[in-house]
């Protein structure tokens, strides 16, 4: 056998390893990826996939209204980006637990009067992967943002889902986006109405499907879903746990500008101050626990440690394993 075969066979033998099709079950096998957009890592005996869902630009106010320009411009130099607008990372994952493969959040999906072509792309990777979303027994929403119910509002997608589908999402959550209050955020023009409709929609075309929680619901054997509020009323974050092993999906709790200053609010925040006291919260606890970190838009495939550092946190991102 040639060196260049065996090159393509080991790299074969890892993107199956990788690919959780155990998990899913297929028909058949997606359209292969250059770049595969999708990062595996085991959790004791969970399996978890990150897959983005691609970038969303904004503009780089966003990173925290409440701060001096000349210190968010010092942030976004000192990190080599660009001062007018960057891209923000849009990240889902899947899990595995015993006899159920989980969903947590739905990315972007598709708005075309936001024109934001390199986001929304989750069904195609997942497709890419070789997940079939009649695999899919459970989705758990971090929160009713549009980047995070979208993928599930795009053409033909409720009809390729399981009928007996399980949405968990905080009863909070539900309550709010039915009057949601925007009077504390700092969006681009388009996002509010873009939010409230998309809301609307999912609520009503999935509403036989919601299982609502208070403050904590076990959704499978090691995986919690806990409500925090802050970013929204109903907020949450997933733990999942085996053998020792931790690892936090955080939603929208921590952002990349957050390691260094928790205390700039995000446009995005419906609660600002609530949603700093949560932020410090969360990372007091992984950097004291150890436990790995997964965001919705901390840079793909987001996977790292978080780290005290004086006053403030220190990112530390994973030696990637492949």
């Amino acid at each position: 056998m040639s060196q260049a075969e065996m090159k393509r066979r080991t790299i074969g033998q890892q993107e199956t390893n990788m690919s959780l099709d155990n998990a899913s079950h297929p028909a058949r096998r997606g359209p292969e990826e250059l770049v595969p957009s999708r990062y595996a890592v085991r959790v004791g005996e969970i399996d978890v996939l990150v897959v983005s869902d691609g970038v969303l630009p904004l503009p780089t106010t966003m990173l925290g209204h409440n701060a001096e320009a000349a210190d968010r411009a010092g942030w976004l130099n000192d990190m080599f980006l660009p001062q007018d607008a960057f891209d923000w990372a849009l990240n889902v994952v899947l899990v595995r637990s015993g006899a159920q493969t989980i969903l947590i959040d739905a990315g972007l999906g598709l708005d075309p009067d936001l024109n934001l072509p390199r986001a929304g792309q989750l069904v195609k990777r997942l497709e890419a992967a070789g997940i079939d979303l009649a695999s899919v027994t459970d989705l758990v929403l971090t929160h009713m943002h549009m980047d995070h119910i979208g993928g599930l509002l795009v053409d033909g997608v409720k009809d390729r889902l399981r009928p007996d589908l399980r949405i968990h999402v905080a009863a909070a959550e539900v309550k709010f986006w039915e009057s949601p209050d925007f009077s504390h955020t700092s969006m681009p023009e388009g996002f509010p109405d873009a939010l409230r409709s998309a809301a609307k929609r999912f609520s009503k075309e999935y509403h036989n499907h919601l299982r609502q929680f208070e403050d904590e619901y076990e959704v499978a054997p090691g995986v919690v879903v806990s409500r925090t509020g802050g970013h929204t009323p109903g907020h949450s974050v997933v733990r999942v746990a085996s053998g020792g092993d931790r690892l936090m999906f955080a939603g929208d709790a921590v952002f990349a500008v957050g390691f260094d200053h928790p205390d700039w609010h995000n446009g995005f925040e419906h609660d600002p101050e609530e949603a700093t006291r949560v932020r410090v919260r969360l990372m007091q606890e992984l950097a004291a626990t150890g436990s790995l970190l997964v965001a919705t838009h901390l840079p793909f495939p987001s996977v790292g440690r978080v780290a005290v550092d004086g006053d403030t946190f220190r990112w530390v991102p994973v030696f990637w394993d492949y």
